[in-house]
């Protein structure tokens, strides 16, 4: 949490194979890996669901000075902002499904440039 055990790792990297012990535990832990998104310099957001509506504006998180974390506990600033058309669709789309599972109190993150 609060961006710790984030790696960007490029093709080729020679530190790869110790980042993945590492992170495993030599194998005995899963962990996610996922492409790097060079639109994670203009941040991240996190929407809010609260039983099964979203809430009308949402968290940006912009990672500051070169680093590629957002996260506010790794020195990444947060901004309120207005939730875009796209956040209102995606929002609306898993909505009831979250509601129907019980789970009132959600946040959806997910990487897009801010302004989309």
């Amino acid at each position: 949490m609060g961006g710790a055990s984030i790696f960007r790792v490029k093709e080729g990297d020679p530190n790869l194979g110790v980042i993945a012990e590492t992170l495993t535990e030599h194998g005995t832990r899963y962990c996610m890996a996922q492409n790097y998104l060079p639109a994670i310099k203009d941040g991240d957001k996190r929407v809010l669901v609260v039983d099964g509506e979203p809430v009308p504006y949402c968290l940006a998180r912009i990672p500051q000075g070169g680093e590629t974390r957002g996260n506010l506990a790794a020195g990444g600033r947060g901004e309120p902002r207005p939730l875009t058309e796209s956040d209102w669709k995606i929002a609306r789309k898993i909505g009831p499904t979250l509601k129907e599972k019980g789970l009132i109190f959600c946040w959806s993150g997910y990487h897009r440039r801010p302004s989309d």
